[in-house]
């Protein structure tokens, strides 16, 4: 991957990142009615940024990439979280 692709993959996970810092925010900032077209507008962008990544890696890479920034800012599932 050249120089200008590692910067735009860069960007786009920083932004990612921002779109789930953002939709955490959500259970504190908002009233109730606002918090699902909040949150859906959080994963239509989320799902734009992946989309646009997939000018620099194959779709599985991106989808990689958009799980680990999720696991980064919100920390693993554990095994008994849907218990």
């Amino acid at each position: 991957m050249n120089e200008p692709n590692k910067s735009e993959v860069a960007r786009l996970r920083e932004q990612i990142a921002s779109e789930y810092q953002a939709s955490q925010r959500v259970f504190t900032d908002f009233t109730p009615t606002a918090r699902h077209e909040y949150i859906t507008k959080r994963q239509e962008n989320i799902a734009e940024h992946v989309t646009e990544l997939t000018k620099y890696m194959s779709f599985p890479e991106a989808l990689r990439i958009m799980t680990q920034v999720d696991t980064e800012v919100h920390g693993p599932l554990s095994s008994g979280s849907f218990s």
